[in-house]
């Protein structure tokens, strides 16, 4: 049985920050605000695993009043959902996300951010969908004051794998 869960999450843009997303840093005057590196990517995916898997969203988790996640790099989060997803005997099927970017340019980054997250998650890149888009220039993304990302994640029940008997000569 295959379940399905969404994702979504948006940070405003700063100064003195990096840009982090989908787990890679993309040059740019700005980064994403928030209490990890802010990566709104890896934020959304985590968010629709765990919707998925019928678990609590991500701030609960990682709640941004816990000081020692304090800068945390949201890979270990994504890493962490993965393995409260085993825990279950769940299995990612595949992703899908979109960032909503005015600036920077995302597409040359997309099969690093790919790469990466398949790396973190230990599933295929062919099962992770990133895609780009813009505001078109309306609301507080289209003036480029932040970014915002949204996932789906369809993940499915595993059986438990029984240890081989011994074999007897």
């Amino acid at each position: 049985m295959n379940f399905v869960g969404i994702g979504y999450d948006v940070h405003r843009l700063v100064e003195g920050r990096k840009l982090i997303l989908g787990g890679i840093e993309i040059p740019h005057s700005r980064g994403l605000d928030g209490h990890s590196d802010a990566d709104v990517l890896t934020h959304a995916i985590a968010d629709a695993l765990l919707g998925a898997a019928g678990e609590k969203d991500i701030g609960h988790y990682f709640p941004n009043t816990d000081p020692s996640i304090q800068g945390i790099d949201s890979q270990e989060i994504l890493a962490r959902v993965q393995a409260i997803l085993a825990t279950k005997q769940l299995a990612i099927v595949n992703i899908d996300c979109s960032l909503i970017a005015e600036a920077p340019k995302i597409g040359p980054h997309l099969q690093a951010m790919r790469a990466r997250l398949s790396q973190t998650l230990q599933i295929p890149p062919r099962r992770i969908g990133v895609k780009a888009t813009t505001n078109e220039g309306l609301g507080f993304i289209g003036k480029g004051e932040g970014i915002a990302a949204m996932a789906v994640a369809s993940i499915q029940q595993v059986e438990a794998r029984l240890p081989e008997e011994p074999r007897i000569a």
